[in-house]
């Protein structure tokens, strides 16, 4: 157990060291709950700048939007059985620490748990609103503001 976890600290120090390098790493670095592990794993596969023309490309792919079937005068909604596994796994942990230290992605799972939203729900509504701030600020080339990604939360939060 010893040896395992040196060799995790060893990795996380060249994780550390190599993960300034890239010329854009600043912007996915910067969004709520990524830190260099978890951004590395999400920016592998999510980051690249011309990758999706659309938010929405983004997060089909991340497998974080919901599909909605209609027929008649029924409507059912389900996750996406098709994703990109470590990119969904990257956004869910995304979700889960951002609701511990933004008080914006708090408030907007505090809202979904309160009209009766399952856990897992609220995180992969929480991970698809992250893909899509992620998909605006990679278009314009800014780091996270939390006022800017959340302000039609911001009655919310002043309450």
């Amino acid at each position: 157990m010893r040896t395992l976890n040196s060799e995790i600290k060893a990795l996380e120090g060249q994780a550390e060291a190599h993960s300034g390098r890239h010329p854009g790493a600043e912007i996915p670095l910067s969004g709520p709950g990524i830190g260099v592990i978890l951004g590395a794993r999400g920016s592998q596969s999510s980051a690249t700048r011309g990758r999706y023309a659309i938010a929405r490309a983004r997060k089909n792919h991340a497998g974080t939007s919901p599909i909605t079937r209609r027929s008649g005068k029924s409507k059912t909604v389900h996750a996406r059985p098709v994703h990109n596994d470590r990119l969904i796994d990257a956004l869910r942990m995304q979700a889960s620490a951002a609701i511990l230290h933004d008080p914006a992605v708090r408030a907007s799972y505090d809202q979904l748990k309160a009209r009766d939203v399952s856990h897992n729900a609220a995180l992969r509504q929480a991970g698809n609103r992250l893909a899509g701030i992620l998909h605006g600020r990679l278009k314009t080339r800014t780091i996270y503001d939390g006022a800017t990604a959340w302000s039609n939360r911001q009655d919310d939060l002043a309450a």
